[in-house]
């Protein structure tokens, strides 16, 4: 019995998708022709910033692009990813652009299981290796608490909710101890259920512009505490 010629191309054009995915699992083509484009500072100059994150960073600038816009912060972020991707693009992503301060927001997407089980001591060690990462690179690192979430529409029943705050703990004990900042988006945003109030997101996950608009002060005053340093 022939195979149809349809199904054929089918399997074929499956198989290099599945293939290009693998080949580039933590999206380093994303920004690559952004990043080229990036001007070098000159010595003098040590206000750059750049984000690291997932759909909440780059949704962000999408929603609220002037605030980006304003200071020439750079938005990092990749929509659905987790903090092993992350990891894995810090270089290109992050110390390749010679930032002095860097945001990272990430954590989300590792107990939503985007990309495999979850478990705090991986998702808070991918987190600490960018800050160290950073430090050797002389970068100051600003780890952001994940913000609350109650449930997640993609994939429901996970019970986040308790998951965010033990992550968040874990955070703020090694921003301590190591001196970093730490911003605490969570305890402005978060209701009784222990989820994003409904007031500030759009699906109790990613922020909406009010979101957003509470997210940015509590951050610049992080962002100039660490360009002053």
């Amino acid at each position: 019995m022939k195979t149809p010629l349809f199904f054929c191309y089918f399997i074929v054009l499956l198989f290099s998708v599945n293939y290009s995915n693998a080949q580039d699992w933590p999206n380093l083509n994303r920004y690559k022709d952004e990043n080229a484009k990036v001007p070098v500072l000159s010595s003098k100059d040590h206000s750059r910033v750049v984000f690291m994150g997932n759909s909440i960073t780059e949704g962000w600038i999408n929603k609220r692009p002037e605030f980006f816009n304003a200071k020439k912060y750079i938005n990092r972020g990749i929509s659905g990813q987790t903090t092993p991707q992350m990891l894995l693009r810090f270089r290109q992503d992050v110390i390749a652009l010679k930032p002095s301060v860097v945001v990272i927001l990430a954590g989300i997407n590792d107990i939503a299981q985007n990309t495999g089980p979850y478990t705090i001591e991986a998702t808070s060690g991918n987190i600490f290796s960018m800050c160290e990462l950073a430090k050797q690179n002389g970068i100051k690192a600003i780890i952001c608490s994940v913000l609350p979430a109650f449930d997640f529409p993609w994939k429901p029943g996970l019970e986040p909710a308790q998951k965010v705050i033990q992550l968040n703990n874990v955070l703020k004990a090694y921003a301590e101890q190591h001196k970093l900042l730490y911003v605490d988006f969570f305890s402005a945003m978060v209701n009784e259920q222990m989820g994003l109030k409904k007031e500030l997101g759009t699906d109790g996950v990613h922020p909406n512009e009010a979101g957003y608009a509470i997210m940015e002060p509590i951050l610049e005053k992080a962002i100039f505490k660490a360009l002053k340093k």
